[in-house]
């Protein structure tokens, strides 16, 4: 096993360093296709192999929260590695580096200045859909050697793995990390001279988290009251997006039904246009959240579009990040009980399981679909297992593979 597949453990991180978060997440905000877990592999790649700002076992302790509460689990994660490295306004510049690059293509997507046709942009998201097929095995396989280093997280990752396939959607993601934590309970106390992982530097005090729960319960509450009393359609969609934001689990697939449901949102956007909007959100990078941004676009006219826009991408993600912060320091006190570490060496071992479950449904049954995209995808796992080549440059590797692909018909599909 080399030391640069696994690093060892991370250092408190420096504080300050809000320029350098911006940037490693701006890069990540242009070139993360693929979804909810392929951000997770891209995340971990950048900042557990290459930048260590995190150990392994730390990161996985974190994203088995994420995937634990209401919102994007993926977001909240990057949210959260930003409030390590840069306090808070670190976690301000991760969001928003990574965040806006998906929702100002979905914008000019809504406002018809964007279109994703032609033979060019196919075989660019033919290309992309197999460099995610890529990215997440290389953080399966990666993730598996360090936090399933025994028969017993083995068997927890591979039952939690049939638990996420089996049972759909959130439910089957919630059930595993659940499932993993009781059995490492159980089984997975840590033996004599057997150290955990660091814990967590999060710079958020009891006091703050409070108050984030505080605004998270104010909101639920206090919104659909203002919407009551005034009229406001501004206040009605900020209650909209924010309830579905809240109502999330198991990451942006879930979103578009919520959307739907809203009717806030349903009279103002047409059916055509929440597909064509959520269609669009699968071919950019990012998270799938930023849709929010396509349809408040369309629900207000004229000037105040992108006033809107905005006011949706912000409602939407804002519950999440306010439960995270609310979760953060109590998270680190209850990992110190010594049952807690055992449990959460199985939700780790866990979340091993939800990602190879992501790796075949969507990512391997969407991602492959003939020869082509077969051979990119492999080509892709050899540049980031082997040679060491940066995610960044096997995405637009992959991409550029996917153009020769469709142009000259070759492999496309299994006929």
């Amino acid at each position: 096993m080399s030391a640069e597949e696994v690093p060892a453990p991370a250092p408190a991180p420096p504080r300050g360093r809000v320029g350098e978060v911006f940037r490693a997440f701006l890069k990540l905000g242009v070139s993360s296709f693929g979804g909810p877990a392929a951000h997770l592999g891209y995340f971990r790649e950048e900042f557990v192999v290459r930048r260590r700002w995190i150990g392994e076992a730390q990161y996985a302790e974190l994203v088995a929260l994420c995937q634990f509460l209401p919102g994007p689990a993926s977001s909240q994660a990057g949210f959260a590695l930003g409030l390590l490295r840069g306090g808070p306004l670190g976690a301000l510049a991760a969001w928003a580096a990574f965040t806006l690059p998906s929702a100002a293509l979905l914008v000019l997507f809504a406002a018809g200045a964007l279109a994703i046709d032609g033979p060019l942009g196919q075989g660019a998201l033919l290309g992309l859909q197999a460099v995610a097929v890529a990215v997440v095995a290389h953080a399966v396989v990666g993730m598996a050697r360090t936090l399933t280093p025994d028969l017993r997280r083995a068997l927890i990752a591979l039952v939690s793995a049939g638990l996420a396939l089996l049972l759909p959607g959130s439910l089957g993601q919630i059930a595993a990390i659940a499932a993993g934590a009781a059995a490492g309970a159980l089984w997975c106390r840590p033996g004599p001279g057997e150290q955990s992982a660091e814990p967590l530097a999060v710079a958020v005090s009891r006091r703050a988290a409070l108050v984030a729960l505080t605004l998270f319960v104010l909101l639920l509450i206090g919104l659909p009251l203002l919407v009551r009393l005034t009229s406001s359609a501004w206040l009605g969609a900020a209650d909209a997006f924010t309830r579905a934001g809240a109502l999330v689990f198991g990451g942006g697939h879930v979103v578009l039904p919520l959307l739907q449901a809203e009717p806030a949102i349903a009279g103002s956007v047409s059916h055509e246009q929440l597909l064509a909007g959520y269609a669009a959100a699968q071919a950019v990078p990012g998270p799938l959240f930023t849709v929010a941004a396509a349809y408040g676009f369309e629900m207000a006219p004229g000037s105040a579009a992108l006033a809107a826009a905005l006011l949706a991408l912000i409602a939407v993600f804002l519950p999440g990040m306010l439960l995270l912060i609310a979760a953060l320091p109590f998270w680190n006190r209850l990992r110190r009980v010594p049952s807690a570490r055992a449990a959460l060496a199985g939700a780790s071992a866990a979340v091993v399981g939800i990602l190879a479950a992501a790796l075949y449904s969507p990512v391997i049954t969407s991602g492959i679909t003939g020869s082509a995209t077969l051979v990119i995808a492999l080509v892709c796992i050899l540049a980031l297992r082997v040679l060491r080549i940066p995610a960044w440059a096997v995405v637009l590797g992959g991409a550029a593979l996917g153009m020769i692909a469709v142009l000259t018909d070759i492999g496309i599909g299994w006929g």
